[in-house]
């Protein structure tokens, strides 16, 4: 886990901002948001111990297992940068295989994937992309709009097919690809669901 996502992670479960963190740590501004800019990463033995107390986990061991936690984004819209912090939810730690699949997580808006069983308010796991081959599910840029369907390629088509009855299927011709534009920028790898108790 990378330092930013251990501090972002905290102020989101916590519901704190930057400056309340740079109270609780005890350290200078500028510090902080080089922290938050990935500038300065090595730290001190005494401020890791001080930075572990104050999140009541071990900073060393988060920092050493970075390669294995995602962000879970929060509903893709055009004219942003998909890792920008205001748009992460938190983040999850997966298993190395799995994690090793994919990018990023992002929340489900709606029923139109339902009969993949893809249902509103899942986290799908997503591989940054930006093809795929006919017939996979696929987060699909339609002009400003991110949407997740399963992508065709037919007779010089592109087809973006829900998966429930209701909705029908979008034909877009490769003019209309390339006017609209209509991007793919990443294949569902797979879906994670909580359930509450």
């Amino acid at each position: 886990m990378k330092l930013r996502q251990i501090l972002i992670q905290y102020e989101i479960e916590n519901n704190l901002t930057h400056d309340d963190m740079i109270q609780k740590i005890g350290i200078g501004r500028s510090t902080y948001f080089r922290w938050l800019s990935g500038e300065s990463t090595k730290l001190k033995h005494g401020t890791l111990e001080k930075l572990s107390s104050v999140i009541g986990q071990d900073v060393e061991s988060l920092l050493d297992n970075e390669e294995n936690i995602k962000p879970i984004l929060g509903q893709v819209k055009a004219g942003y940068d998909l890792w920008a912090d205001q748009n992460i939810e938190g983040y999850i730690e997966l298993g190395q295989v799995d994690a090793k699949r994919g990018d990023y997580f992002l929340r489900v808006v709606g029923d139109s994937m339902e009969g993949c069983h893809i249902f509103d308010g899942d986290l799908v796991f997503i591989k940054q992309c930006n093809e795929v081959i006919s017939g996979q599910i696929a987060v699909v840029m339609v002009g400003e709009e991110a949407t997740i369907k399963k992508v065709y390629y037919k007779n010089d088509l592109m087809i973006l097919e829900a998966a429930n009855p209701r909705y029908e299927s979008k034909f877009f011709t490769m003019q209309e690809v390339e006017e609209l534009p209509l991007k793919v920028i990443g294949l569902v790898k797979f879906v994670r669901r909580d359930f509450s108790i």
